[in-house]
Protein backbone atom coordinates (compact mmCIF):
# COMPACT_ATOMS: atom_id res chain seq x y z
CA UNK A 1 0.00 0.00 0.00
CA UNK A 2 1.22 3.19 -1.00
CA UNK A 3 1.38 6.50 1.43
CA UNK A 4 -1.37 9.07 0.43
CA UNK A 5 -0.05 11.57 3.00
CA UNK A 6 2.59 12.85 0.06
CA UNK A 7 3.17 16.66 1.29
CA UNK A 8 1.84 19.39 -0.98
CA UNK A 9 4.69 21.91 -1.58
CA UNK A 10 4.23 24.92 -3.96
CA UNK A 11 6.94 27.23 -4.36
CA UNK A 12 7.43 30.33 -6.55
CA UNK A 13 10.75 30.01 -7.94
CA UNK A 14 11.10 32.90 -10.28
CA UNK A 15 8.27 35.75 -11.79
CA UNK A 16 9.32 37.73 -14.90
CA UNK A 17 8.05 39.61 -17.52
CA UNK A 18 8.29 37.46 -20.85
CA UNK A 19 7.58 39.88 -23.20
CA UNK A 20 5.48 43.47 -23.53
CA UNK A 21 4.48 46.16 -26.28
CA UNK A 22 2.45 49.16 -26.52
CA UNK A 23 1.55 50.82 -29.50
CA UNK A 24 0.51 54.06 -30.33
CA UNK A 25 -1.15 53.87 -34.16
CA UNK A 26 -3.38 56.98 -34.08
CA UNK A 27 -0.09 59.31 -33.17
CA UNK A 28 0.25 62.23 -33.10
CA UNK A 29 -3.60 63.05 -33.90
CA UNK A 30 -5.02 60.98 -31.03
CA UNK A 31 -3.59 63.46 -28.41
CA UNK A 32 -5.60 66.74 -30.26
CA UNK A 33 -8.89 64.71 -29.63
CA UNK A 34 -10.82 65.40 -26.43
CA UNK A 35 -10.22 61.95 -24.15
CA UNK A 36 -13.14 59.90 -23.66
CA UNK A 37 -11.48 56.38 -24.11
CA UNK A 38 -13.16 52.70 -24.15
CA UNK A 39 -11.11 50.26 -23.18
CA UNK A 40 -11.46 46.14 -23.64
CA UNK A 41 -9.16 43.93 -22.03
CA UNK A 42 -8.43 40.11 -23.03
CA UNK A 43 -6.87 37.58 -20.95
CA UNK A 44 -5.11 34.14 -21.71
CA UNK A 45 -3.20 31.46 -19.51
CA UNK A 46 -1.25 28.99 -20.65
CA UNK A 47 0.83 26.81 -18.12
CA UNK A 48 3.85 24.16 -19.50
CA UNK A 49 5.17 21.86 -17.31
CA UNK A 50 9.11 22.58 -17.74
CA UNK A 51 10.30 19.31 -15.76
CA UNK A 52 8.64 17.05 -13.26
CA UNK A 53 7.06 19.41 -10.72
CA UNK A 54 8.46 22.34 -12.21
CA UNK A 55 5.98 24.66 -14.16
CA UNK A 56 6.14 27.77 -16.27
CA UNK A 57 2.47 30.15 -16.19
CA UNK A 58 1.73 32.97 -18.59
CA UNK A 59 -0.74 35.39 -18.33
CA UNK A 60 -0.95 37.37 -21.46
CA UNK A 61 -3.42 41.07 -20.93
CA UNK A 62 -4.32 42.86 -24.34
CA UNK A 63 -5.66 45.81 -23.50
CA UNK A 64 -7.22 47.82 -26.60
CA UNK A 65 -7.86 51.42 -25.68
CA UNK A 66 -10.08 53.65 -28.41
CA UNK A 67 -10.87 57.51 -28.36
CA UNK A 68 -13.68 58.62 -30.73
CA UNK A 69 -13.65 55.65 -32.11
CA UNK A 70 -10.34 54.67 -33.32
CA UNK A 71 -7.51 52.96 -31.87
CA UNK A 72 -5.56 55.39 -29.37
CA UNK A 73 -3.32 52.56 -27.69
CA UNK A 74 -2.78 48.64 -28.07
CA UNK A 75 -0.64 47.04 -24.85
CA UNK A 76 0.43 43.69 -24.74
CA UNK A 77 2.15 42.39 -21.55
CA UNK A 78 2.84 38.74 -20.97
CA UNK A 79 3.59 38.08 -17.30
CA UNK A 80 5.02 34.81 -16.54
CA UNK A 81 6.38 33.03 -13.43
CA UNK A 82 7.98 29.44 -12.90
CA UNK A 83 6.33 27.34 -10.09
CA UNK A 84 7.08 23.99 -8.17
CA UNK A 85 4.23 22.39 -7.25
CA UNK A 86 4.25 19.10 -5.74
CA UNK A 87 1.92 16.30 -4.40
CA UNK A 88 -1.27 17.80 -5.73
CA UNK A 89 -3.80 15.71 -7.69
CA UNK A 90 -5.06 16.42 -11.39
CA UNK A 91 -8.05 18.66 -10.14
CA UNK A 92 -6.09 20.47 -7.96
CA UNK A 93 -3.16 20.60 -11.02
CA UNK A 94 -5.44 22.46 -12.75
CA UNK A 95 -6.82 24.82 -10.18
CA UNK A 96 -3.18 25.01 -9.22
CA UNK A 97 -2.11 26.87 -13.32
CA UNK A 98 -5.64 28.09 -14.30
CA UNK A 99 -6.55 30.35 -11.50
CA UNK A 100 -3.98 30.48 -8.74
CA UNK A 101 -0.86 31.41 -10.39
CA UNK A 102 -2.27 33.53 -12.54
CA UNK A 103 -3.96 35.42 -9.36
CA UNK A 104 -0.45 35.76 -8.11
CA UNK A 105 0.98 37.06 -11.60
CA UNK A 106 -1.71 39.77 -12.31
CA UNK A 107 -0.49 42.81 -9.81
CA UNK A 108 2.90 42.67 -11.69
CA UNK A 109 0.51 42.56 -15.33
CA UNK A 110 -1.58 45.44 -14.10
CA UNK A 111 1.67 46.95 -13.06
CA UNK A 112 3.14 46.26 -16.35
CA UNK A 113 0.19 47.79 -18.22
CA UNK A 114 -0.28 50.76 -16.36
CA UNK A 115 3.56 51.53 -16.84
CA UNK A 116 3.11 51.22 -20.50
CA UNK A 117 -0.21 53.03 -20.87
CA UNK A 118 1.40 56.05 -19.01
CA UNK A 119 4.99 55.98 -20.81
CA UNK A 120 2.88 56.16 -24.39
CA UNK A 121 1.84 59.27 -22.91
CA UNK A 122 -2.24 58.40 -21.98
CA UNK A 123 -3.53 58.98 -18.56
CA UNK A 124 -2.46 55.90 -15.91
CA UNK A 125 -4.78 52.57 -16.62
CA UNK A 126 -5.92 50.98 -13.83
CA UNK A 127 -7.25 47.49 -14.31
CA UNK A 128 -9.98 46.34 -12.31
CA UNK A 129 -9.58 43.04 -10.21
CA UNK A 130 -10.41 39.72 -11.87
CA UNK A 131 -11.77 36.80 -10.43
CA UNK A 132 -9.71 34.05 -11.72
CA UNK A 133 -11.57 30.99 -9.63
CA UNK A 134 -15.20 32.34 -11.30
CA UNK A 135 -13.01 32.77 -14.78
CA UNK A 136 -11.76 28.84 -13.78
CA UNK A 137 -15.06 27.73 -13.14
CA UNK A 138 -16.35 29.28 -15.93
CA UNK A 139 -13.79 27.39 -17.92
CA UNK A 140 -14.71 23.71 -16.62
CA UNK A 141 -18.04 24.39 -17.32
CA UNK A 142 -17.47 25.59 -21.13
CA UNK A 143 -15.01 22.00 -21.44
CA UNK A 144 -17.85 20.25 -19.86
CA UNK A 145 -20.11 21.55 -22.71
CA UNK A 146 -17.54 20.67 -25.72
CA UNK A 147 -16.08 24.20 -25.89
CA UNK A 148 -12.30 24.83 -26.15
CA UNK A 149 -10.74 25.66 -22.49
CA UNK A 150 -9.37 29.49 -22.12
CA UNK A 151 -6.00 27.87 -20.66
CA UNK A 152 -3.56 24.98 -21.38
CA UNK A 153 -3.08 21.84 -20.20
CA UNK A 154 -0.87 22.34 -17.42
CA UNK A 155 1.08 19.15 -17.70
CA UNK A 156 2.06 19.07 -21.57
CA UNK A 157 1.29 23.06 -22.44
CA UNK A 158 -0.77 22.00 -24.96
CA UNK A 159 -4.13 24.51 -25.39
CA UNK A 160 -7.30 22.62 -26.64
Amino acid sequence: MTDQTTAQEFTIQKIYLKDASVEVPNAPQVFTNEWQPESNLELNTESQKIEDGIYDVTLTLTVTTKNAGNTAFLVEVKQAGVFSARGFDEEQMGHMMGSFCPNILFPYAREAVSSLSVRAGFPDLQLAPINFDALYAQHLENQGEGNPPATSDPETGATH
